[in-house]
């Protein structure tokens, strides 16, 4: 039994992933919330769904989860069920308390509970959200695949999903699609520590 990591994340041209949905989302004074909501359209809409279509369950950070807890339980079930009903864990060194139904809370090192959950849970766990739980789990080389949705704005400032630092990696193509409002939806496989070569000499 083991389960594959995959890290599904909205971010601009830059790799910036703070505050798409709303201003209202981060409390750290970022100029540029809600920059994704302009860009959704329903090739957007399809290729979200298509995202979460085989999880079996969702990672969040801390922070992640008070802002997704705090919409999601109150979405009536035929539209929030895929969600709500889904296994959700919170990895955090600190202890909470879990309100949203079929949470788990992983308190400790994140490198350490994530490994042990990969461990005893078979499927597809998503994680999504979290730009320091996503470069822990990159540092720990716990990340088998990406989900990206390169959105066609650059902000400049903000939380890098690749920041400088973050561990080296291997990539392979695996999918790619693009939506009427300039939105690429790409898919990559984590092959390992990546590939280096030279360029031929001149003939």
């Amino acid at each position: 039994m083991a389960s594959k990591l995959v890290v599904a994340a909205f971010v601009s041209l830059d790799g910036i992933m703070q505050s798409p949905g709303g201003p209202g989302e981060d409390d750290d004074n970022f100029p540029y919330g809600g920059w994704l909501p302009p860009h959704v359209d329903e090739g957007f809409g399809e290729i979200v769904g298509g995202m979460f279509a085989n999880t079996s369950g969702m990672l969040l950070g801390h922070r992640s989860y008070d802002i997704l807890s705090s919409h999601w339980p109150n979405v009536p079930d035929e539209e929030g069920a895929w969600i709500n009903d889904m296994p959700k864990y919170v990895a955090t060194r600190t202890p909470m308390t879990a309100t949203w139904r079929n949470t788990e809370v992983l308190v400790g090192e994140a490198a350490d509970t994530v490994a042990e959950l990969k461990k005893r849970t078979d499927g597809e766990i998503i994680t999504q959200g979290s730009s320091d739980l996503i470069r822990t789990l990159q540092e720990a080389e716990l990340v088998d695949e990406y989900r990206l949705l390169v959105f066609p704005v650059v902000l400049g400032v903000g939380k890098r999903m690749f920041a400088e630092g973050t561990a080296t990696a291997g990539l392979k193509l695996t999918s790619t699609r693009s939506t009427g409002a300039g939105v690429v939806y790409v898919t990559y496989e984590v092959t390992g520590k990546p590939a280096l070569g030279a360029l031929p000499e001149p003939a």
